[in-house]
């Protein structure tokens, strides 16, 4: 097996401000890795690119199973790609729960956006991450920025009340949704509809399309009765057909006016402050996680006290009160 060549942290950053795709890619890579000497290298290349993120427009977009995550990024992203525009893609890969491995095949899935030289598709497992987000997709969004993306999009996995910690990390969350909204009303969680800032009911084409109306006047209607959001924009309900590009330029123009009008009530700047807050919190929560299962003593006795809490020897509240009793940092 050919062993990695490990880049310097200044090479890793010259390549990432120089718009280097291996590099970014590398550099992605090496954050995603889970050995100490990796992390160690990894937190001196995202210093390094600190000072040269922040200026893009961080986008989410979940939705319910089938309703053309993957076809709307395409069509959307290739549009402002087109236009000139720098697009970072970060697709969160429904990894295996049984294997740990992971598909990892949006590329295949975004065809067009996926030779656009504007354009940037990076597949990250989600590893079994809360909502599906990959453990380091923070970190990723910060590198493409460094590297000079405009528009960074993360798409998560599914929909569901868990899928909202993408919110966390980004400035708008778009909810994409199937024409047949009667059915959707009644399965999708308050929680994620109450977290979008817009929207957008897809496949509204064909015999669809008078359904996507419906389900368009509905959806209105069903906002109405939620709280305002902290930033006192209204929630926008749109319709597209990713398949025919129709509605595809006047999705941008809502996000425009969405960054606009958060940036003139300071709600922008206020939500990235939130957002750098989250990553904290969430930085020391995973490296906690890892330093404690990581250290020896407790490999050791986690192996015993797991059998005998396995055998009901001892409560697991008991057994993980004993671990953490016992673990020094």
């Amino acid at each position: 097996m050919r062993k990695r060549i490990r880049l310097s942290p200044e090479e890793y950053i010259a390549g990432i401000l120089a718009g280097n795709r291996v590099t970014l890619s590398r550099a992605i890579t090496l954050i995603e890795s889970n050995l100490e000497e990796d992390y160690q290298l990894a937190q001196a290349v995202i210093a390094g690119c600190m000072p040269h993120s922040g200026k893009s427009f961080r986008i989410g977009i979940t939705g319910v199973p089938g309703a053309g995550k993957s076809t709307f990024i395409d069509a959307f992203g290739t549009s402002l790609a087109e236009e000139g525009k720098k697009v970072a893609i970060l697709a969160i890969d429904p990894s295996s729960t049984v294997s740990g491995g992971s598909i990892l095949g949006d590329k295949t899935r975004m065809a067009n956006l996926a030779i656009h030289p504007n354009a940037y598709i990076r597949p990250s497992p989600a590893s079994g991450s809360l909502g599906g987000v990959a453990r380091k997709t923070r970190e990723s969004m910060l590198l493409c920025e460094a590297a000079g993306f405009e528009v960074i999009i993360v798409e998560t996995v599914g929909v569901g009340q868990s899928e909202i910690s993408v919110r966390s990390m980004t400035d708008f969350f778009l909810l994409l949704m199937l024409p047949n909204a009667g059915d959707e009303l009644q399965g999708i969680k308050k929680g994620i509809m109450e977290m979008a800032d817009a929207v957008l009911i897809n496949k509204a084409d064909g015999v669809l399309l008078g359904k996507a109306r419906t389900a368009k006047a509905l959806y209105t209607n069903a906002l109405r009765l939620f709280n305002p959001p902290e930033s006192n924009w209204r929630v926008p309900v749109l319709m597209c057909s990713a398949l025919e590009k129709n509605g595809i330029k006047e999705v941008w123009e809502m996000l425009e006016s969405f960054q606009n009008f958060t940036k003139e009530n300071h709600f922008w700047e206020k939500q990235r402050q939130a957002q750098a807050l989250s990553w904290m919190h969430e930085h020391i929560r995973q490296r906690l996680e890892t330093l404690f299962y990581q250290d020896e003593k407790v490999k050791i006795q986690l192996n015993e006290l797991s059998q005998m809490v396995a055998n009901q020897l001892i409560s697991p509240v008991s057994a993980a009160n004993q671990l953490l009793q016992n673990w020094k940092i």
